[in-house]
């Protein structure tokens, strides 16, 4: 699976995270402090990784920031994502499965490393419900998106 990564530091798990989404197959593209041809800002970084998603140049992403909030509202402004902040595998395993998150935050200050192997565990087992009350809320999320600004 292709997944793009962005990170506003070269801090906490952000190495571990490339490095173990590699042992995983996965082909990643970085996004901020993991590419040196970027701005490493948490809102510029996170919008690129989450653009990759929305253009359909990445099935999901992963975006961190210190304390991985301000990645999750950067991510979140973008048509069509569904971020996550996920500071453990249940909450992760359930906005996969409840909410069909396609973009994962992490917390760069708080997340361990073997904390991190458990997300990312439940994150690509989890597949989005096929229950029709599931469905009829994240339909209604873009349904939100297509409300006129007042």
């Amino acid at each position: 699976m292709r997944i793009s990564v962005a990170a506003d530091e070269y801090a906490g798990v952000a190495g571990e995270l490339v490095a173990e989404l590699g042992r995983r197959g996965h082909d990643t593209i970085l996004h901020g402090a993991l590419s040196e041809a970027e701005r490493d800002d948490w809102a510029w970084a996170s919008e690129a990784a989450a653009r990759d998603v929305a253009e359909g140049r990445a099935e999901q992403a992963i975006v961190c920031c210190w304390t991985g909030t301000g990645a999750s509202i950067a991510a979140n402004k973008v048509h069509g994502v569904r971020a996550a902040l996920c500071a453990d595998a249940s909450t992760a395993s359930g906005a996969r499965t409840w909410n069909d998150a396609n973009v994962l935050a992490l917390s760069l200050r708080s997340t361990s490393q073997a904390e991190l192997r458990e997300i990312l565990d439940a994150w690509f087992a989890g597949a989005p419900s096929e229950d029709a009350d599931d469905r009829a809320n994240v339909e209604h999320l873009a349904a939100i998106e297509r409300w006129p600004l007042t």
